[in-house]
C-alpha cells in the first residue's frame, strides 16, 4: 500500500472512530450504572453515595446502583474503578483521602494522579471530634487536658489507615503534642458503633455521621474543624475556641470515572451530577447532617481536577512533616 492510500485509510479509521465515539456517548447510558463506594455500607461517603445515586438514577433514565468495596483506606475500592472500562458505567464516589493515598502506601496499584477522570465535585464540611458518652470530660478544653494528661492511655478510633477519621487523628496529634492509641475499624460506621457502646474513648469523624449521632444522645460532641460552629450543633466548639487552632480539616467529596471516559459521557455525568445538587431533598439532608454543596462555579470536571491535583501536593507535605512514611496497603 502506497502512502496515499495508507493516508487516506487512517483518516477512514479515524473518522469512524470519532462517529463511533459521538454514537456511544449520545445513546449513553443504556444499561446499570454502578457507582462504586470504598467504604461500609452506613458510613459518611455511603450516606452521600446513595442520596446522588437516587437523584442521578432519574436524570440519566437509568439505575444507579451502590457497591460498597471496603478495604485498604479506600484504595481497594479505588483500584476497582481505575481497572474498569472506561464507559461510564463504573463510578467512584471518595473523598479526600484518594489524594492522601499516594503518601500512605506505597503498593498502589495505579497512579493516582493519572488513573481517573475528575466528574464534578460533591459536598463540603467539617470532621468533628466525638466521644463516648461516659467520658469525664464536659467540655472541648476538658477534653483537650483529657487527653494530654492520658496521653497514650485514649484509644481514638478510626476507619483505617487513609481514611478521613485517621488522617483527621493525625493531625489532632500534631495539634496537641500527643499521639493516643489509633485503634483501626473496617470503615467508620463500625468504629461508630464501638464508640456508642463505650469500647473506646474517641473517634474524628465526618458531620454527615456524627451530627445524628450527636443529636441522638449517643457521643458527645466537643469539636468541629472548621471556622465556624455548625448550625445544627450550635453548643460544639469550634478548634479555634477549643485552643487547638490548627485541628482544622475540611472534608470533601468527589466524584470519578476511569481514564479515559469519553468526554460527552463525563459532562453527562457532571450534568446530573449537578442536578443532584440543586434538587431540595438533597439540599435538605445535606444541611441537617452538617455539610453542603460546592459552590456552583466549582462543579466543573476542570475546577474538580484543579483541586484534585491540589490536595495531592497539600497532603504529601502534611504526611510528610508529620512523620508519616508510605506503607502496604493491607
Amino acid at each position: 500500500m502506497n502512502f496515499a492510500k495508507r493516508w487516506v485509510a487512517l483518516v477512514i479509521l479515524a473518522a469512524t472512530t470519532l462517529f463511533s465515539a459521538a454514537t456511544f456517548a449520545q445513546d449513553y447510558p443504556t444499561r446499570i450504572i454502578t457507582l462504586v463506594v470504598p467504604f461500609a455500607a452506613g458510613g459518611p461517603s455511603d450516606v452521600i453515595a446513595r442520596l446522588l445515586a437516587n437523584s442521578m438514577s432519574q436524570t440519566l433514565g437509568q439505575q444507579v446502583i451502590i457497591e460498597n468495596v471496603v478495604g485498604a483506606g479506600g484504595t481497594v475500592g479505588a483500584a476497582r474503578v481505575a481497572r474498569a472500562a472506561p464507559d461510564g458505567y463504573t463510578l467512584l464516589i471518595h473523598h479526600l483521602a484518594l489524594t492522601a493515598a499516594p503518601s500512605l502506601y506505597n503498593n498502589l496499584t495505579y497512579d493516582t494522579r493519572t488513573a481517573f477522570e475528575p466528574v464534578g465535585l460533591v459536598n463540603t464540611g467539617p470532621m468533628v471530634l466525638v466521644g463516648r458518652k461516659t467520658l469525664e470530660a464536659k467540655t472541648a478544653q476538658d477534653l483537650i487536658a483529657y487527653f494530654k494528661a492520658q496521653g497514650d492511655k485514649v484509644t481514638l478510633a478510626h476507619a483505617g489507615v487513609g481514611s478521613n477519621a485517621h488522617l483527621c487523628a493525625i493531625l489532632l496529634s500534631q495539634a496537641l503534642g500527643v499521639k493516643q492509641v489509633y485503634v483501626p475499624y473496617n470503615g467508620t460506621g463500625p468504629a461508630m458503633n464501638d464508640l456508642v457502646t463505650g469500647q473506646v474513648d474517641a473517634l474524628c469523624d465526618q458531620s454527615t455521621t456524627a451530627v445524628p449521632q450527636i443529636i441522638g444522645g449517643n457521643v458527645k460532641g466537643y469539636i468541629v474543624t472548621s471556622e465556624q460552629p455548625l448550625d445544627v450543633i450550635k453548643d460544639v466548639a469550634t478548634a479555634r475556641i477549643a485552643g487547638v487552632p490548627s485541628f482544622d480539616m475540611a472534608i470533601w467529596h468527589g466524584l470519578y470515572v476511569p481514564k479515559d471516559t469519553p468526554r460527552e459521557v463525563v459532562l453527562k455525568l457532571n450534568a446530573a451530577l449537578g442536578k443532584a445538587l440543586t434538587e431540595p431533598l438533597v439540599l435538605e439532608r445535606f444541611k441537617a447532617v452538617g455539610t453542603t454543596p460546592f459552590p456552583k462555579t466549582e462543579w466543573s470536571p476542570q475546577a474538580h481536577s484543579k483541586r484534585f491535583l491540589a490536595e495531592i501536593d497539600r497532603w504529601g507535605r502534611l504526611l510528610k512533616v508529620a512523620g508519616v512514611t508510605p506503607a502496604t496497603a493491607r
